[in-house]
């Protein structure tokens, strides 16, 4: 953390943790689960649409673009009603609104409609946008400011595990049998149908699961509440954030990190798929996605560890390097070669969002609410690099298609070193007017 944290900002405020503060931390974890889960039932749900709707790479990229463009529609709007309801209620709402859209996807495949998929992602998402504008800054918060990278890592780790599950559960129902069992030639009637309904199937699955989740969080909603704001943090509004320069350095690390990552993600399955990488089906292909996302896992458990003893910014600038370095690998090798650095750009991907969110929140001069309602409009990222990797693959190939995030994050190393050469300017100004 930089000396330079601004006074307006209310977790910087807290020097002694909150008495249950342990608990409700718990809490908040068990809504990261649940946001990676859903977002990553989406992977399988891309090569599902691809098949039943026969799309190009680029028009299947169209649920990423559906789904995270609410983060781009959503989150200032978000940062306000978090701010006017409190995170719990906040909460509340969020995950009601995720309730219907999951509810809209039978509806949309009963009239065989790709258009309405892409809607029912978008309700689901918006609902997911405001989960995270209440519940990012809250597990920052929850405790000790100088902890503030380790315990929003950690709650990424737990996301991590629901996005080991999510890819697993989405392929086992949504790609197998209906469409995926044509031997040869086009689909029947019937199989198409069938496939339709496996994804009204994984939806109402995830449906009932935020149902649950929901009564929960009503029940425990009073260990949500939290101090009341320091005088003047709010001021400025949602909009304040666009004034600060740091708020922008990092809404733009976000959008490049959520896009690399969603793009790999998205096109996982149907790069495992190709005959000269592992040639396996789309439903194993997907189970294997997970492996890309246990990555992600097993480094945020790690990388809380590690944020503890190394700078943040330092070890961020680390694995986005590492991160690019794989990806150049994969967009010139083969076989089973290039489908284990695929699946390893999930390890290095693991702590790149919350140490970013954490960085800049620490460096922003505006609230807390204003700045995690800009950095959380920035995963606006994972709607527009997917379609630009969409449209590189139809045109080049999967394999050329990996230079787009090994771009991405190349800049993120860039965004590092600058926040690490920042960090030690006061340190070093500290240490020569010491002397």
């Amino acid at each position: 953390m930089t000396p330079s944290v601004p006074p307006a900002s209310p977790a910087s405020e807290a020097a002694v943790p909150a008495p249950g503060a342990g608990a409700s931390f718990a809490i908040v974890t068990t809504l990261f689960f649940t946001w990676g889960f859903i977002t990553s039932v989406i992977d399988p749900l891309i090569p599902s649409v691809r098949a039943i709707f026969h799309l190009s790479y680029a028009e299947s990229m169209l649920t990423q673009f559906a789904f995270f463009m609410a983060y781009g529609l959503v989150s200032l709007p978000a940062a306000g009603i978090v701010a006017r309801l409190g995170p719990a209620r906040a909460i509340i709402l969020a995950l009601s609104v995720m309730l219907a859209g999951c509810l809209l996807m039978p509806a949309a495949t009963f009239v065989d409609a790709y258009s309405i998929v892409l809607a029912a992602l978008f309700v689901i998402a918006g609902g997911i946008t405001l989960l995270q504008v209440a519940a990012n800054p809250l597990a920052a918060s929850l405790g000790r400011p100088e902890r503030s990278h380790f315990r929003l890592t950690l709650s990424q780790a737990f996301n991590s595990l629901g996005t080991v599950a999510g890819p697993y559960f989405g392929a086992m129902v949504m790609l197998s049998g209906g469409v995926f069992a044509a031997s040869q030639g086009a689909a029947t009637a019937a199989q198409r149908v069938r496939s339709l309904r496996q994804i009204d199937t994984s939806f109402v699955i995830v449906a009932v699961l935020i149902a649950a989740l929901t009564g929960f969080i009503f029940l425990v909603r009073r260990r949500l509440a939290t101090p009341a704001a320091a005088p003047g943090a709010a001021q400025g509004g949602v909009f304040s954030a666009l004034r600060s320069a740091e708020a922008l350095f990092g809404a733009g690390a976000i959008f490049l990190y959520v896009g690399a990552e969603v793009s790999v993600g998205s096109m996982m399955i149907n790069f495992l798929h190709q005959g000269d990488v592992l040639g396996v089906s789309l439903a194993e292909g997907g189970k294997l996605l997970a492996l890309y996302w246990l990555g992600a896992m097993v480094g945020r458990f790690g990388g809380s560890l590690l944020l503890t003893r190394v700078k943040a910014a330092w070890l961020l600038a680390g694995v986005a390097a590492a991160a690019a370095g794989l990806c150049l690998t994969v967009s010139q090798a083969g076989g089973p070669l290039a489908a284990a650095l695929a699946l390893s750009i999930g390890l290095f991907n693991a702590i790149m969002f919350p140490t970013i969110f954490t960085l800049t929140l620490a460096r922003s001069s505006a609230s807390e609410a204003a700045t995690s309602g800009l950095l959380c409009m920035a995963i606006v990222g994972g709607a527009v690099l997917p379609v630009g990797v969409g449209l590189l693959a139809d045109a080049l190939g999967l394999h050329t298609a990996f230079l787009v995030p090994m771009a991405a994050y190349g800049l993120i190393a860039l965004f590092a070193l600058r926040a690490a050469r920042s960090e030690a300017a006061p340190a070093a100004a500290a240490l020569a007017a010491g002397r």
